[in-house]
């Protein structure tokens, strides 16, 4: 959130976000993606098994994105299961037994009992997706610097990678935080112990911010001003949750950022009533708040302008997927604390250095709108492998040498990971 207000760092894909199908309802809280890998089914009001309807191959299997979209459908058919706190779905995992749920899943069985007060050997889960992880953050190089602020690094979910693209796989923030803090925490103590990282900075620069940030706060207390941070906050909170949220329109999205530009003016008038020292979690949020506002709108505005339907993010006014026009990753800045949205950049993916150039990835519609230099990246993939068949006979060497002609990596890496990974598999 900071370093958006830099008007320098940008923001990439801060529209995809990820909603995970099963979060125990209303609690809100996750139960884990091995329900369903064990053998765990969704069912509907009238306990019908549904996924199969939609999705007869994968099934309860399918992508997160998919899943999602189908139990939102199902629902809004009248399949809900209704209670005062709204309509869900149900996650059936007695089938696996008691002997399996108290071993394999006994975190779900816990989190049930404690925040549900059921037992889920012998009863149902309430569930519907939640809002559970963003692709986007702050944009950065393969090192994991942002390319425009010299020394801001960033890993995990709060950088934009390329990691995931538009869509996390399930298991794959594991990979993320092993593969990007050994690399990013490499390349981040090799700045550190760099002459690049010899920053003067004046000792008034840093009083002037200090002066400025404190100003903020200062604020916060001025007689005239009558918002409430928690009301601005919860106001947010619908405002995304009811228009950009699993299905985005034109005319949802619209009203969000029109509803969030005025709660963003709205912001500016927010009072704190609370002025004791210490812990103040009034303060708190509205410090917070502001800042993210501007995150809301660099989603919605975002989600506003891709104008298809990638991964996580699903355009039901555009439902194919654009290559041709948007395979490229959206950049947010904002340059200025008038500005009422956030400067939007796109920053173009180039297909002909792809070792999998954009396809079917698997789930999900087969239709989309083609990039043009798909089909001839793909016979270019398809005759290098020709040329260079791996074959049991020195595989690892035939892999090392089909890599560098597919898409070469290790010059990319810090140096003390540039060598072979080994395999049990390999015999050389």
């Amino acid at each position: 959130m900071v370093f958006l207000e830099t008007g320098v760092a940008a923001l990439g894909n801060m529209e995809a976000i990820q909603f995970h199908p099963t979060a125990i309802f209303p609690a809100g809280i996750l139960v884990t993606e091995g329900c369903r890998g064990d053998g765990g089914l969704l069912l509907d009001v009238n306990l019908h098994r549904f996924m199969p309807d939609y999705e007869p191959e994968k099934k309860e299997l399918a992508s997160r994105d998919v899943v999602s979209r189908w139990m939102e459908t199902h629902i809004a058919k009248g399949y809900g299961v209704k209670s005062r706190f709204g309509e869900h779905l149900w996650l059936d995992i007695r089938l696996l037994g008691e002997h399996h749920i108290n071993t394999k899943l006994r975190e779900v069985k816990e989190i049930c009992q404690y925040f549900l007060g059921i037992d889920p050997v012998k009863e149902l889960i309430p569930v519907r997706p939640a809002q559970h992880y963003s692709m986007g953050g702050i944009r950065t190089n393969h090192q994991g610097q942002a390319p425009s602020l010299l020394g801001l690094y960033s890993c995990g979910e709060a950088a934009c990678w390329d990691l995931h693209g538009f869509n996390r796989l399930g298991g794959n923030s594991v990979a993320e935080t092993v593969v990007a803090g050994m690399i990013v925490g490499e390349y981040m103590a090799d700045f550190l112990t760099s002459d690049e990282s010899n920053i003067n900075i004046s000792s008034s620069l840093i009083t002037d911010f200090h002066q400025k940030e404190q100003n903020k706060l200062t604020a916060f207390h001025h007689p005239d001003n009558t918002e409430n941070p928690f009301e601005i906050m919860h106001e947010m909170q619908n405002i995304m949750t009811n228009n950009v949220a699993i299905f985005r329109n034109k005319t949802q999205l619209d009203e969000a950022i029109t509803q969030l530009k005025a709660l963003h003016i709205r912001a500016k008038k927010i009072r704190v009533q609370t002025k004791v020292k210490g812990t103040n979690p009034e303060l708190v949020a509205a410090y917070r708040v502001q800042k993210m506002l501007k995150l809301a709108l660099c989603t919605a505005y975002g989600a506003l302008q891709r104008e298809e339907s990638r991964g996580a993010h699903n355009r039901a006014d555009f439902p194919l997927r654009n290559d041709k026009e948007w395979l490229n990753r959206t950049l947010a800045t904002w340059p200025s604390e008038q500005d009422e949205l956030p400067t939007l950049d796109y920053e173009a993916i180039k297909v002909e250095t792809m070792e999998m150039p954009p396809n079917w990835r698997g789930y999900g519609a087969k239709d989309r709108i083609e990039h043009p230099d798909t089909p001839v990246r793909l016979e270019e993939v398809a005759s290098i492998k020709k040329a260079q068949p791996i074959t049991t006979n020195n595989t690892a060497q035939t892999k090392d040498i089909l890599q560098k002609k597919l898409m070469p990596y290790k010059h990319l890496l810090p140096e003390i990971f540039r060598g072979k990974n080994a395999r049990l598999s390999d015999e050389d």
